[in-house]
């Protein structure tokens, strides 16, 4: 018999890809939560027994995709992080930014999904509990937000985010919701810069109006109009910044890790 053959001996990055699959299974699949500390170096290369090289590189590799934050100096250790619609925007806005894309682009996409996001809401046979005393919430703080253009804004974003999140679709709720949190930061970045002979108030009075058919559409459950209405006042919304910007092309800032 001849000798027996050698075992390849698996290259330090597969060993990483590896290391990072199974730690990623576990944060996705709930066994690691929002917040929680992995085990430090050490104790990750015993655990699975391979060399401290590469569990770094593991942990290099989930930090890229956002899942994980490391903690440098004596404490150590890295922060687990769940992925969110925010990580999820500025993963899809590198890509926008990448092929020149406008805000007018972006404003055409959520355009296109939001409406169908208030239909599907308004379509929940528990809308009643689990989404329009939420949407209420938001109207009552954002009629208390009048005379603060940039509170306001922040308030008037954070409802159109609840009817996208309330839709009671996961996949539609992610990629509209990704889109929503996009066009919030640079709307923000355009309300530092806007005309200043906005009348604010004005846009308020409209604002809090079109919320209040679109709760009311939601509320009975009357998908058609709640499609209709949010397709209108989305568009007349976009109108302010798309006048000055649509022709800016998208960025990215650092992505914010945290809740959406």
């Amino acid at each position: 018999m001849g000798p027996a053959p050698r075992r390849r001996q698996m290259s330090r990055p597969r060993v990483a890809e590896m290391i990072a699959n199974e730690i990623r299974h576990r944060i996705l699949d709930g066994q690691l939560v929002d917040g929680d500390m992995l085990p430090k170096v050490d104790d990750l290369a015993y655990d699975f027994r391979v060399s401290k090289p590469s569990v770094r590189e593991a942990m290099r590799i989930l930090e890229t995709e956002g899942l994980i934050s490391a903690r440098r100096g004596g404490a150590g250790g890295a922060e687990v992080h769940m992925p969110t619609a925010a990580t999820a925007a500025h993963t899809l806005g590198m890509i926008l930014q990448s092929t020149h894309a406008t805000l007018a682009d972006l404003a055409t996409a959520l355009l296109a999904l939001e409406p169908t996001c208030a239909a599907k809401t308004a379509e929940r046979e528990d809308r009643c509990e689990a989404v329009v005393p939420h949407l209420r919430h938001l109207h009552r703080e954002l009629e208390e937000r009048r005379g603060d253009p940039a509170g306001f804004s922040m308030v008037a974003r954070q409802f159109h985010q609840a009817i996208v999140s309330g839709c009671g679709n996961s996949a539609l709720a992610l990629v509209a919701g990704a889109l929503e949190s996009l066009w919030s930061q640079h709307e923000s970045t355009w309300l530092e810069f806007r005309d200043a002979e906005l009348d604010d108030d004005e846009v308020a009075v409209k604002v809090l109006k079109a919320h209040v058919r679109i709760i009311e559409a939601i509320e009975s459950g009357d998908a058609v109009d709640a499609r209709r209405l949010v397709a209108q006042h989305l568009a007349e919304s976009q109108t302010y910044v798309l006048s000055e910007s649509a022709n800016q092309h998208i960025t990215v800032a650092t992505p914010y890790l945290g809740p959406f």
